[in-house]
């Protein structure tokens, strides 16, 4: 089921199933997020928990025993249930239950909120344990958007732009099992803001950057200024990937953690960006993107 917000500006649709963001159009209709093309890529936003990227051979040790889970987490698979809505906002929540505790065998509430604000969306995430010790999680988020924006650009009049120069080595991302070699580096930027778009830069998977000194960075086009930018102050790490098939759009997903290590062991604990939070506590999360 696909529920609708909007305000006096823009517009949103959220699907509860995986609570997926499959709508965001600005103030003159033009959708921004990517509408799942299986050619490029199938999926839009999907809602990354508990965990990011993927787990060696897709599992992992907790509390001594093997667990299997998919790349990204379950929740982009589960259906959530409305747990409140007015005409600007929507939140959507699913709990830990039987099945889930086959892969994660923790008790725990998950709500993902949807804000209209101006011409700007926030996606907020709040991890809550209802269970009796402390759970282990990392979140993100993967919108991907539409470019070009503007008729008569192509994807490459357009920009990756951070707020403030960044210095970063991008970690290479082993293309058979998807985890990353952080000892190898795919992209290098040296006091700079700016990261020319083409589509080789995601020949080898995701651009992953950690602990920027930007808060903010935009899609943006040099020629129209269109585009989009989002603020993702609460989450230590961004990825940055589109389809090494030349696919017309560009994901911006803020993680607080990310893929197994190469160098990792594959305890869960261990993960890189791995949140504990104890018993009876909740913790939120949250990026906002706007329609430029």
């Amino acid at each position: 089921m696909r529920i609708h917000i909007q305000n006096e500006n823009v517009s949103a649709e959220i699907n509860t199933l995986g609570a997926e963001l499959v709508s965001f159009k600005g103030s003159d209709g033009f959708e921004h997020i990517w509408q799942g093309d299986p050619k490029y890529w199938g999926g839009q936003a999907p809602v990354l928990f508990p965990i990011v990227g993927a787990l060696r051979g897709g599992r992992t040790c907790i509390k001594g025993e093997w667990f299997e889970m998919n790349r990204h987490g379950f929740v982009r698979r589960r259906e959530f249930t409305v747990a409140e809505k007015r005409g600007d906002a929507v939140s959507l929540v699913v709990e830990g239950d039987a099945e889930s505790k086959k892969q994660y065998p923790y008790d725990f509430r998950f709500t993902v909120t949807y804000t209209l604000t101006g011409s700007s969306i926030t996606t907020e995430f709040k991890v809550e344990n209802t269970g009796g010790e402390p759970l282990p999680f990392c979140v993100g988020g993967h919108p991907g958007f539409n470019l070009p924006v503007a008729e008569g650009e192509v994807f490459e009049d357009y920009d990756i732009v951070f707020e403030k120069p960044e210095t970063q080595k991008c970690p290479e991302i082993d293309l058979k099992e998807c985890l990353i070699d952080f000892d190898k580096v795919t992209y290098t930027l040296d006091g700079e803001s700016v990261i020319p778009l083409q589509h080789s830069l995601f020949y080898r998977d995701a651009l992953v950057f950690s602990d920027l000194e930007s808060t903010c960075v935009s899609l943006k086009s040099r020629k129209s200024g269109r585009g989009v930018m989002m603020e993702f102050s609460d989450f230590p790490m961004l990825g940055i990937w589109s389809a090494a098939n030349d696919g017309p759009y560009v994901a911006l997903e803020p993680w607080t953690g990310c893929a197994t290590a190469v160098s990792e062991s594959d305890e869960f604990l261990e993960k890189r960006g791995m949140r504990l939070l104890e018993p009876g506590a909740e913790a939120t999360y949250a990026f906002t993107v706007f329609s430029l």
